[in-house]
Parts: structure tokens; C-alpha cells; sequence
């Protein structure tokens, strides 16, 4: 286990309003700490105290400008906390109650198809918290009470931050298709999700091939540590001499890629057996050619998994209730936000696994 990281904070937070990281202007950069007012509940609000957030892949690409966003306008989705205020109309949680919040759903139609399936992520005017509506990175938020869910007792509010990048995993590995004792799984991209999804694909006594990249080295030691068979960086072993090594020539039975790196992608597919099942879970971002004739002729079932549902988000707190997953072996450092750009070049450079932040007011 990688031993958390407690960074001290800076000054203490004004009585008025509240810090936050923005991201003030379209381009790449212009993120920045500043003063904004501190939101009013609603009549069917809930008012929540931020005390632990963690740094997503997507904060990452807000900063660089590489996905959409909606300046000037408040970063960060996951988090937890604990309940502050209600408005009148709130009847499912109370003050003092300690919450994680489903972001994704932050604006949706909720007559569509998909939003009345609980699908929201094909919501035509959908928008997340953290780049399409204020999110977290700051002292208190206002979510819908739909939005809010109360953590298990056993649960710390520090693992209670990781049920969003949690429920991608869940989707990914619980909902796409079955896996079960006995499969051999290649496992492509070690970052945070993909590391949730090692400890899924673990708990059904799946034998896992992890594959990383050269800067992975902290992240696959933690991925031998966790229990994977193997963690192979692609950049210094043959990805395929482990497949055969670890399935005796076989292939693996299923894949799951967490990196969206078109070698990844293909990888993949090369190290998947006949009638073997692909899970697609990295964003990509970009177009690329991969070798599409061997989803043909392997005759391969293949998955998409963006985001999650409000399924995956119920059985998200069956899992946290249960209390079967090491969670907190994932949380390598925790940043107070006046250091947020230490925390991003950590998450950036690989060299942290998930890195939470905690408000300081600076």
C-alpha cells in the first residue's frame, strides 16, 4: 500500500465567502483560486460541506482544455461530505448526514428516454458538475436531493470520495458483461479507474494481467501489491510473452482498457482469445486505426462504458456497504486545494495514484 500523503494547509477560510478553483476562461490554462460567494440552498437543495475531493483524469483535461467546458465555472466531481442545510422540499437526508454526490446528473431534461431509464448520461442537454456546472473544488456546494447519497456509517469520508470513479469501474466490469473464477483478464492502463476495476475483476477470483506504460512503475507496484498476476510495463517486457506466459497460448479471456491509448487498444485485441469479450473504458479522444478485422475473426464481444447509471450508483452503495474493497489503498496523497497544482502535476506525471484535495480557504 502506498502511504497516504497529508500535506500541511495554508491560511484558514473567510467567514463570507469561499475559495474555489476555476477554470476562468476558455484555452489552455486560466485555472486559478478566487473568491466566489457562498451558494444559498434551495427549496429542494441540499447544501453540502466539500471535505474530500479527488482529482479526476477530466480535471486534468479541463485545465489543458481538452474537454468541454463551460468558463468560468468551478472544477472537480468527486467528492464527499457531509450535510449542512436542506431546503423545505428535502425529506431523504438532514443535517449532519454524511453524503456522496452523483455529479454527472448535475442538468438533465428528466423526460427523455434515457433520463426516465435512469441512463443519464445520453441525456441530449445533459451537463457534470466540474465542467458544465459548478462542481467541487471549493467549501460548499448545492446539489438536487436526487443527487445525494448517504454513505454507510463504516464508511470514511475519505474512500466515501471515490464512489464516482467507483461507478465507472462498477459499469465497466459489473454491467458490461459477466466475468467469473477462473478468467484470465488483461487489464490495460493502471491509473485510478483501472485500479478499481483490478479490485472488481479481483473479487470474482479473476487472474489479472495488468499492463502499464513506462511512468506506470508506482502505479503497478501497487497493482502486484493489490493481487494482480502480473503488472508488465509495456515499455521494457513483451506485453505478449506475458499473455502466453500467464494463459499458456491461449489468450486471455477478456480485456478491459482503462489507458485509451490506440496501443493499448490493439493490444488488446492481439492478446484476446476466440470468443473472447472487450471492454472499452479509456477515453481516447482522438480518432486512430486499430486492427478491427480481429474483432471479426475472433469472433469478439465488445463494450463500451461511459460514465454510469442510477443502477450502477445502487450497486456502488451495496459494494461501500459491504465493505469488501480496499479502497483506501488507492488514496496516495491528500492536498490541501491551495497546493491544487503540486496535486495536479502528481496525478499528470503518474507519480500519485488517487490524490484528494481538502479545503483551506486560500
Amino acid at each position: 500500500m502506498l502511504p497516504t500523503q497529508r500535506v500541511p494547509p495554508g491560511r484558514a477560510d473567510a467567514s463570507h465567502a469561499m475559495a474555489a478553483l476555476v477554470k476562468t476562461a476558455p484555452g489552455e490554462g486560466h485555472v486559478d483560486i478566487v473568491e466566489v460567494p457562498e451558494p444559498e440552498c434551495t427549496h429542494n437543495g441540499v447544501k453540502i460541506r466539500v471535505h474530500f475531493s479527488g482529482i479526476c483524469g477530466t480535471d486534468i483535461h479541463v485545465y489543458h482544455d481538452r474537454f468541454r467546458n463551460y468558463p468560468p465555472v468551478i472544477l472537480g466531481h468527486e467528492f464527499s461530505g457531509i450535510v449542512a442545510e436542506t431546503g423545505p422540499e428535502v425529506k431523504s437526508v438532514s443535517p449532519g448526514d454524511r453524503v456522496t454526490v452523483l455529479p454527472s446528473s448535475a442538468v438533465v431534461c428528466g423526460t427523455c428516454g434515457f433520463c426516465r431509464q435512469g441512463y443519464y448520461m445520453f441525456c441530449p442537454i445533459r451537463r457534470g458538475m466540474g465542467h458544465g456546472v459548478d462542481g467541487c473544488f471549493t467549501k460548499y456546494v448545492v446539489v438536487r436531493e436526487d443527487q445525494v447519497y448517504r454513505l454507510p456509517d463504516a464508511v470514511p469520508l475519505e474512500t466515501g470520495a471515490l464512489a464516482e470513479p467507483l461507478a465507472s469501474a462498477v459499469q465497466a466490469v459489473e454491467e458490461m458483461t459477466s466475468f467469473h473464477p477462473g478468467d484470465v483478464v488483461l487489464l490495460s492502463g493502471p491509473g485510478p479507474i483501472g485500479l478499481l476495476c483490478l479490485l472488481l475483476l479481483l473479487s470474482h477470483k479473476c487472474r489479472v494481467i495488468v499492463a502499464g506504460a513506462e511512468g506506470d512503475s508506482i502505479r503497478l507496484a501497487l497493482a502486484r501489491e493489490l493481487g494482480a498476476a502480473a503488472a508488465v510495463d509495456v515499455s521494457r517486457e513483451d506485453l505478449s510473452a506475458a499473455v502466453e506466459r500467464e494463459t499458456g497460448g491461449r489468450g486471455v479471456d477478456a480485456a478491459v482498457e482503462c489507458a485509451g491509448a490506440p496501443e493499448s487498444v490493439a493490444a488488446c485485441l492481439r492478446s484476446l482469445r476466440s470468443l473472447g469479450r472487450y471492454v472499452q473504458a479509456g477515453i481516447a479522444g482522438r480518432e486512430f486505426s486499430v486492427p478491427f478485422d480481429l474483432i471479426l475473426f475472433k469472433q469478439l464481444a465488445v463494450y463500451g462504458s461511459v460514465g454510469h447509471s442510477v443502477r450502477t450508483w445502487e450497486r456502488v452503495m451495496r459494494i461501500l456497504a459491504q465493505g469488501a474493497l480496499p479502497l483506501e489503498k488507492l488514496i496516495s496523497h491528500i492536498f490541501p486545494m491551495s497546493r491544487w497544482r503540486e496535486a495536479f502535476d502528481l496525478c499528470e506525471s503518474r507519480r500519485g495514484v488517487k490524490v484528494l484535495l481538502t479545503y483551506d480557504g486560500t
